[in-house]
């Protein structure tokens, strides 16, 4: 049964959507569950899920990441839908090391798509599963921070914070 729960935490609440499996469909640092379903692909969007207090390693692993220890979400599975190339682009973030900002440029090339720095930004924009899928680690060319639908203020304190984990 898909399912739902918010966890406080020192950026404010987040809260995560996952399918039957566990897998994560939709978070973000927000208690406005209608918007995160909003983000989930119409095929996969749940039509009602259960409020649960805790998504079990879901749960386990936000905290572990507020708490400096990114490891565990990186462990949690995600599901969303698009094409390949921006399925390319989703994989490859979650590759991308904390504290180590990537640009969209790099992020297209290392995904496959060498001159498809446009193609890594709307992949960021479309990302359902922030944190998980951590898009707040991709920068513009030059370090500007870009656009985060969460804020930029969130966005810049999650690089400081991960820089400082030295991880």
């Amino acid at each position: 049964m898909s399912a739902h729960a918010t966890v406080p935490t020192l950026l404010g609440p987040f809260t995560a959507v996952v399918d039957d499996d566990g897998a994560v469909l939709a978070s973000g640092w927000t208690a406005d569950l209608d918007g995160l379903l909003a983000l989930v692909h119409v095929d996969i969007r749940p039509a009602d899920p259960a409020r649960r207090a805790d998504l079990g390693a879901v749960t386990a692993a936000v905290t572990a990441f507020h708490a400096g220890d990114p490891g565990p979400a990186a462990a949690v599975p995600v599901r969303q839908i698009s094409g390949p190339a921006m399925t390319a682009i989703w994989e490859r973030l979650r590759a991308v090391p904390p504290g180590v900002p990537t640009t969209y440029g790099e992020l297209a090339a290392a995904a496959g798509h060498p001159r498809g720095h446009r193609l890594a930004a709307r992949a960021c924009v479309r990302n359902a599963a922030t944190l998980f899928v951590p898009c707040h680690r991709v920068v513009r060319r030059g370090g500007g921070l870009g656009g985060y639908r969460w804020g930029l203020e969130i966005k810049d304190r999650l690089i400081a914070m991960e820089k400082s984990w030295g991880t």
